[in-house]
């Protein structure tokens, strides 16, 4: 076998060869290494992006906006089979100081722009028997944040979102007859919730901040990116199929 043919017949091996993903808040941070997780195993990536603030509530402002992102991944591709929800914003405010503004602009990304998106896909996902939605949620979900009420409200929505979603998927692939074919792999959707990850979203955070949060991890250090990825990468495999409407948190022991 040639050197071409070779690298061809293990192409063609990788479990996700053929898939087409789209992730929201894809190139940078936890969003690119998804991308590159999934491209890895043979997917199609498409990634949407917001270069600030303003942009990505700008995007999300309009559920047609959201809707059309997905509908040209499917009208480029011919269909999606991952849809990945990252994309995020933060405006950390006490709620005594928190705006009206401050308060739409997150949830308007971070919950709306969620659901959009994920309503966009589930008709092809529905119509094919088959598809992954997997959406970004946070530590701050979980145990709360001072400084962050409309962050951690937006991230724990997606909780319930997905819990809902997860059964209407079931419904809706058992009223197309596909739950009866043993080779279906299924229409999943499940939460991946971090917890402190070496992104540019922490950043700013002061050194000796970063030493005391640390000091509170069990497992003593940040996430890498790739660690949330690989578990996005799980949920996202054929072999994952019995899994929907679960919370996976990646965050070195802090919710425990």
């Amino acid at each position: 076998m040639s050197a071409t043919a070779a690298t061809e017949a293990q192409v063609a091996e990788r479990p996700l060869t053929g898939r087409v993903a789209f992730v929201t808040g894809g190139t940078r941070g936890i969003g690119a290494a998804i991308c590159r997780a999934l491209a890895s195993d043979g997917a199609a990536i498409g990634a949407g992006y917001s270069r600030n603030e303003e942009n990505a509530r700008a995007f999300t402002d309009s559920a047609d906006d959201c809707r059309r992102a997905v509908q040209e991944v499917i009208d480029a591709h011919g269909r999606i089979d991952i849809l990945v929800n990252n994309a995020g914003v933060l405006i950390d405010r006490t709620v005594e100081a928190m705006t009206d503004e401050d308060w739409y602009t997150v949830l308007a990304v971070n919950l709306s722009g969620t659901f959009f998106t994920s309503q966009a896909a589930l008709p092809d996902m529905t119509r094919r028997g088959s598809g992954r939605i997997v959406n970004i949620s946070s530590l701050a979900a979980q145990r709360g944040n001072v400084g962050q009420a409309n962050y951690s409200a937006s991230k724990s929505g997606l909780f319930g979102l997905t819990r809902t979603l997860a059964r209407e998927a079931a419904v809706m692939l058992h009223k197309a007859g596909h739950l009866e074919d043993p080779n279906c792999t299924g229409l999943t959707v499940n939460t991946v919730a971090p917890g402190l990850i070496a992104t540019e979203m922490i950043s700013h955070v002061p050194d000796r901040v970063m030493e005391r949060l640390k000091s509170e991890i069990p497992l003593r250090r940040l996430g890498r990116p790739e660690e949330v990825a690989r578990v996005v990468h799980f949920l996202c495999a054929d072999a994952s199929s019995y899994i929907t409407g679960q919370v996976w948190s990646v965050n070195g022991g802090m919710e425990m």
